[in-house]
């Protein structure tokens, strides 16, 4: 895929300011695309959308199909009548005892979920679940909403216990079990299934706001998907898991930049040959489902369809493990015979080798770069500097698991900020926006900047440690920052000068 000169922010809808505990897409959306279009950029990349799982992480989301309710903009259910004013008032009050800059998952989130279900309760009372949209949606999500929805009801009834541990005849999926399941908790499950219709048709608003103003969207679809999940408890004939739940290896990534002894995610892995004979049929629909959500998709960890790190399940840390030859090129080739030419990014980051750069490059996908990656050696000519980086990639100061690019340098060595200093001909002061122009002025075809670059902010921003499991997927952006003009109008004069506007 060509993608024009162009750049973009980015930046996860949890981390928007407003008055109940973490962003939505409410007001703080639109007015985040009305900045990016003041500052001349045509990008917002966004995290994975999906309902967050373990450690509020959208990288271990209990599906990957459906949407975050969390992320539902509670105003919008007044003007439909399903709230009044009144319905939340005790959710602002305990919001407001939090901190701005933070989002206090263990307190937010059950506070908002009251508040969804009071909106799911009007609905239901007025005759909602007859109406003709609702019933549209469900019919077309079929595929995947059933089973989202009495998986997430089925959590609620096991307290949130991991759906190994729930009822036998449940964990088996006996048909029997299901059918008295859907009956007993219809009510759940249509509450579960109203939220997943109101997330969808805010998110459909939302992107046509964007396109408004000129801006697409970037989202994120993580290779593997959480072992606590619905759609490991669905599909289990594709995922290398017993019929209890069980693994014995599961995915993660041998020592590398991030972790001495690498990670070790926990995901289950694929049975390839399985998906093969399907023609990746749940890959398919989960592509399709992301393509009708998004602009353009980032494929978090590409090199796992070339290669995989396999690690046994009982082991503590990822380093010992192997690799296994992934789908490769006979993937690709299924999904563009099904779904044409999908707009990929491929996040080839780690340890990548030349059999991964072919099945990039074969498919025509833009790489990434990191410009803190550019700095631990002495190299003049690093893939990761500017001025060696080709039109086909997408050129970051950082990720989500990355630090701050103020934090990266505030703790890098001084030898390491040398380097900076040499290579930007630029004295510390000011030294983010600097980086931040030597990206924008390179031959990438797109930049992309963490919101928290622009300001820019230290290491307590940061949103994500990778290989840790708490403290992360937090910050948010208050409104003072969010409404600083002169933050947005410098954006916008060096994107203009570097002809990305």
């Amino acid at each position: 895929m060509r993608i024009p000169r162009s750049s973009g922010i980015l930046l996860h809808p949890t981390s928007l300011p407003g008055p109940y505990g973490v962003g939505d897409l409410g007001a703080s959306a639109r007015l985040f695309l009305d900045h990016l279009r003041e500052a001349k950029q045509r990008w917002w990349q966004l995290l994975p959308l999906n309902p967050a799982g373990y450690g509020g992480s959208p990288y271990s989301a209990t599906s990957a199909f459906a949407g975050n309710p969390l992320l539902i903009d509670l105003e919008d259910l007044i003007k439909h009548g399903w709230l009044v004013e009144s319905d939340l008032d005790e959710l602002k009050g305990i919001c407001a005892s939090l901190p701005a800059e933070k989002y206090v998952m263990e307190v937010v989130q059950p506070a908002r979920l009251k508040v969804l279900t009071q909106a799911w309760k009007r609905w239901h009372e007025i005759g909602g679940p007859k109406g003709a949209d609702y019933q549209r949606f469900c019919k077309k999500h079929v595929a995947w909403l059933d089973d989202y929805a009495l998986f997430a009801t089925l959590k609620e009834v096991f307290e949130d216990e991991e759906w190994t541990k729930w009822e036998p005849a449940l964990v088996a999926r006996k048909p029997e079990a299901l059918a008295a399941a859907r009956k007993k908790y219809a009510k759940s499950v249509e509450r579960h299934s109203f939220w997943q219709w109101i997330f969808f048709h805010q998110w459909n608003v939302l992107r046509e706001e964007a396109r408004k103003r000129g801006i697409s969207l970037i989202g994120d679809i993580p290779i593997f998907v959480a072992m606590d999940s619905a759609d490991t408890w669905a599909n289990r004939e594709i995922f290398r898991v017993n019929q209890n739940g069980s693994a014995d290896v599961v995915a993660g990534v041998p020592p590398d930049y991030f972790s001495e002894t690498g990670q070790k995610w926990g995901n289950p892995l694929y049975r390839w040959d399985v998906l093969a004979k399907t023609d990746y049929r749940w890959w398919v629909q989960r592509i399709h489902m992301a393509m009708e959500t998004v602009d353009l998709i980032r494929i978090d960890h590409f090199r796992g369809f070339e290669s995989y790190w396999e690690v046994p399940a009982k082991n503590k840390t990822a380093i010992q493990g192997r690799w296994l030859k992934g789908p490769g090129q006979h993937f690709f080739d299924a999904i563009r015979r099904q779904l044409g030419s999908v707009p990929f990014i491929a996040e080839d980051l780690g340890m990548i080798t030349d059999a991964v750069y072919v099945l990039r490059d074969q498919n025509e996908l833009p790489g990434m770069k990191i410009i803190q990656f550019a700095f631990d050696e002495a190299n003049p000519n690093h893939p990761f500097l500017p001025h060696t980086y080709p039109e086909s990639c997408v050129a970051y100061t950082g990720t989500h698991d990355n630090d701050t690019t103020q934090g990266w340098y505030e703790g890098a060595s001084e030898e390491v900020r040398h380097r900076v200093r040499t290579y930007f001909q630029h004295g510390d002061y000011d030294m983010i926006w600097r980086i931040m122009q030597g990206l924008l002025e390179s031959r990438a075809c797109l930049t992309i900047f963490p919101a928290q670059d622009l300001y820019p902010l230290g290491t307590w921003a940061r949103m994500n440690v990778p290989g840790t499991d708490s403290n992360n997927w937090h910050w948010r952006m208050t409104q003072q920052l969010l409404d600083m003009q002169g933050v947005w109008q410098r954006l916008g004069q060096l994107t203009a000068q570097a002809h990305r506007g």
